[in-house]
């Protein structure tokens, strides 16, 4: 059950993929364009990275189970204030609460499942949670697009308050109560400044910045310059998370049988061709080339993120799974804030001398190359051939 717990958290949570599809609806409403509307990942991924690690020290504490629901509760509350939100000061406000839930429940559903699975079973379970995420990422640009288009922008927040609560209520009854698993302090720095671990979280943060160029600019590509609706863009945009989903329980499997190496190095590889070809892309691509580029960024980034995740969690002894769940996802939620930041900086920079494709072009091509050198950093360091091994790693 721990395991259907935390795929379902982190279902509710990376639904927040409806929100990009509505970033062209919130321009218009707060009279705000790409540059300022990055403040609405930024609020949000910055508080849950910070948030993530002090849960797991809670859940080191406490047990994950008690954390993990109140994520849900307080992630419930926020998802209704939506409702009073009649500014952009106050939607960044929102996005802060919202943030401190994500936090919460990001922070412990890796420890649900690792302390409920043994060390062999972990990327079974692992691949689990990365499923949840990845179907909460597709569905939400779907479903994204098709409330804004009924009923507006506020509506990609407000359809997540019930799914909060019933999760919850779920959690309430079915997760593991066990109380103090841990002492209440850091891990030691002998565990977490291993280079295993620190070359783990590097790459998961250089994933993550080059991949979420797409979450910020894609949108206003599909419907700016190709002029689809809300809900065909959303389709669109769904491949990439998508392609994350389908391929996080392959990586799973072939993480607990070959270890990180492989299946890290190829997701990274992947990920960044994808990125390029987004980079070319323009008023007359094809749409097929539109929907395979897209495609690669997800698959790449599903095939990495799994063996990522279980190297990390390996490295350290389960009285501070919590813990180690929680730096996995501030080091990826830190490598997002950065994307967005640089994506914009780019774009913003260039785009008056460049024009809209030309800085598009240039974040982009950033991008790929931020994911390409995480490859590269891949292969050459992660010197351990199998999973139960990687505790030697990067």
């Amino acid at each position: 059950m721990s395991v259907t717990l935390a795929a379902l958290g982190a279902l509710v949570v990376s639904l927040d993929a409806s929100v990009n599809i509505a970033f062209p609806a919130m321009s218009a409403a707060f009279g705000v364009g790409p540059v300022s509307i990055r403040w609405v990942i930024v609020c949000y991924v910055l508080t849950y990275a910070v948030t993530a690690f002090g849960a797991g020290l809670l859940a080191d504490r406490f047990g994950p189970g008690p954390v993990f629901t109140a994520g849900l509760w307080i992630s419930a509350a926020a998802f209704a204030g939506y409702l009073a939100v009649s500014s952009f000061g106050l939607l960044l406000v929102a996005r802060v609460l919202q943030g401190v839930g994500g936090g919460l429940i990001y922070g412990t559903a890796p420890a649900l499942i690792t302390l409920a699975l043994p060390r062999e079973r972990h990327g079974f379970g692992l691949g689990r949670l990365a499923l949840g995420m990845g179907v909460g990422l597709a569905l939400g640009p779907l479903v994204g697009g098709v409330l804004v288009e009924a009923s507006g922008w506020r509506a990609v927040f407000l359809y997540r308050a019930p799914l909060a609560l019933a999760v919850g209520l779920l959690s309430l009854l079915r997760s593991p109560r066990g109380g103090r698993v841990g002492a209440w302090r850091l891990p030691p720095r002998a565990e977490w400044l291993r280079g295993s671990v620190l070359g783990a979280l590097l790459l998961s943060a250089l994933a993550n910045w080059a991949q979420f160029a797409v979450w910020l600019l894609v949108p206003y590509y599909l419907v700016g310059v190709r002029g689809l609706p809300a809900t065909g863009a959303g389709l669109f945009f769904m491949l990439t998370p998508l392609g994350t989903a389908a391929m996080s329980p392959l990586a799973g499997r072939i993480t607990d049988r070959t270890g990180a190496r492989l299946p890290m190095t190829l997701g990274l590889t992947a990920e960044a061709v994808g990125l390029i070809l987004i980079s070319r892309l323009d008023a007359t691509s094809s749409w097929p080339m539109v929907g395979v580029a897209l495609a690669l960024v997800g698959l790449g980034l599903g095939f990495f993120q799994v063996p990522n995740l279980a190297q990390v969690m390996r490295a350290f002894p389960a009285a501070r799974q919590g813990a180690a769940g929680g730096l996995a996802f501030m080091s990826r939620t830190l490598g997002i804030v950065a994307g967005v930041q640089v994506s914009a900086s780019v774009f913003g920079g260039l785009e008056r001398a460049l024009g809209w494709s030309g800085a598009f072009t240039a974040a982009f091509a950033v991008a790929g190359g931020v994911c390409a050198l995480a490859a590269v950093l891949a292969l050459v360091s992660v010197r351990s051939p199998r999973a139960p091994g990687l505790r030697g790693g990067l």
